[in-house]
């Protein structure tokens, strides 16, 4: 993901701040790791990195372990481990399904209340969700679509994340949401230059009116693609314009929903529709009328699978779903405060803390590590990710969900030299890259390491290599 260039802030600094720590004297690796981080691509940059025996937590080798960075996506370790801690890794998030009257022989109902906040609905968990209404008898929503999406606050992006674009990074945080807030723009080029555009939006529904204006250039022409989506009344009108070169290879490109709630209803709508399911009236925001008769208690994937999601690739969203989350905890007290970032965020450092992660210098604002005023050391990092590996309930799940080197996740196309030996969570925004998780030595040493760069001079790529070369070291100390 990425964010706007800003002034560099350090915050919390110890003493450390500059040095470098040795559990030993330095030798060759230790020598090696000083060399990654002098490279080009570091130039200029204020770092933070630590790497500690896994067994036993000694540190090994260090630069400013206690500096307070912007972590970017490594901010979500901890959102990771905090949950885990308090809800456990097979809990499942609960959307509920209740009817204005109870459902009859005739498979009618009034309206349909739809009310819950799990974060892992996608198209396909939607038209499950559908499959099971029916499998009940429902075929006939004879008034509306209700959605509440009371237990979270009505704040959908964090004032921080300033200016908030149409990326699917930045999509809003919503109690009720589908497809983590953002779908899918399929665009190819037609069979000859001047032809329109061939343009596919999934999922294919009403709310998303696509406006083509796009056309096909002439062989080996630059692309001028541009895909724009703008809020209109009960709808969001998705313009693809400019032009793809002919014989070009279709392109996806994800963006954003404005309004989280006509899209989620939307694609409800649509699964029902698929299931036989008829609804007659519209989609409204709302709560289920005193009285309402329950129909269905839907129960989404599991934490350990939503947790692979959200730190294989990145997921803003789901990170930012599990701090509002954190905030209610497991069982939400009716008449309770909605969920939100800032008792989230007190909930998470309160977890962590609990776990015994120093938390010093230490500042957290959000779940994904999207806004740039979080501050983070590579020690709490490491910490962290000692802690959380060791705990039974979530230890094992925190490392499989993991992304790893030159195999899956954000980590596929990097860190060829460590591959399958580092288990990492990358981070990136403008001038600021990071990675942190587990590594295997090649002599067998297992490791916990994190490294934290901020303000380098020479662009984003070069920083991102930088720290590939620097994991390539750490598991090279034979």
């Amino acid at each position: 993901m990425k964010g706007c260039i800003a002034l560099l802030l350090i915050l919390g600094c110890s003493s450390a701040l500059g040095g470098v720590v040795h559990a030993e004297a330095p030798g060759r690796w230790e020598a090696s790791l000083e060399q990654a981080l002098r490279a080009r691509g570091l130039a200029g940059a204020a770092l933070s990195a630590l790497v500690v025996d896994r067994a036993s937590g000694t540190p090994l080798w260090g630069r400013g372990p206690d500096a307070a960075l912007m972590p970017a996506s490594t901010q979500k370790v901890l959102t990771a481990v905090a949950a885990l801690d308090a809800f456990g890794p097979t809990h499942r998030f609960v959307t509920e399904l209740r009817a204005s009257r109870p459902l009859g022989p005739d498979g009618a109902i009034g309206d349909l209340y739809v009310r819950g906040a799990d974060p892992s609905l996608t198209s396909e968990q939607w038209w499950r969700l559908a499959a099971d209404l029916r499998a009940l008898g429902l075929r006939e929503v004879r008034g509306d679509l209700v959605l509440d999406d009371s237990l979270f606050d009505e704040a959908r992006w964090h004032p921080s994340w300033a200016p908030v674009t149409a990326r699917a990074y930045h999509a809003p945080v919503s109690a009720i949401a589908a497809n983590f807030g953002a779908f899918r723009v399929r665009v190819a080029p037609g069979a000859a230059p001047g032809d329109p555009l061939q343009v596919a939006l999934d999922p294919s529904v009403p709310y998303l009116r696509l406006v083509n204006e796009g056309r096909t250039g002439k062989r080996g022409s630059a692309s001028t693609l541009v895909v724009e989506r703008a809020a209109a009344p009960g709808e969001e009108r998705v313009r693809v314009a400019g032009s793809v070169p002919v014989g070009s290879a279709p392109d996806d490109v994800w963006r954003s929903v404005a309004d989280p709630l006509g899209y989620a209803g939307a694609v409800l709508r649509m699964q029902l529709a698929a299931n036989g399911v008829r609804v007659t009236g519209g989609t409204r925001r709302g709560a289920a009328a005193p009285g309402s008769s329950l129909l269905l208690e839907f129960e989404g994937l599991p934490l350990q699978q939503i947790a692979s999601l959200f730190l294989k690739y990145s997921n803003n969203f789901i990170a930012e779903s599990l701090v509002k989350w954190l905030a209610l905890g497991p069982a939400p007290v009716p008449g309770a405060p909605p969920g939100g970032w800032e008792g989230g965020a007190r909930a998470l450092e309160a977890r962590l803390a609990a776990l015994g992660v120093p938390l010093a210098g230490t500042r957290i604002v959000d779940g994904s590590g999207l806004s740039r005023a979080n501050r983070v050391s590579a020690r709490v990092l490491v910490e962290a990710l000692l802690r959380g590996e060791a705990a039974f309930a979530g230890g094992p799940e925190l490392l499989a969900a993991l992304p790893i080197a030159a195999e899956d996740g954000t980590l596929k196309k990097r860190a060829a030299a460590a591959r399958g030996r580092v288990r990492a969570k990358t981070g990136s925004l403008d001038g600021v890259s990071s990675l942190a998780g587990f590594a295997r030595s090649a002599s067998g040493r297992e490791l916990v390491f994190a490294v934290l760069a901020n303000g380098y001079r020479h662009g984003d790529a070069a920083a991102s290599d930088a720290l590939d070369a620097f994991v390539a070291a750490l598991v090279n100390d034979r």
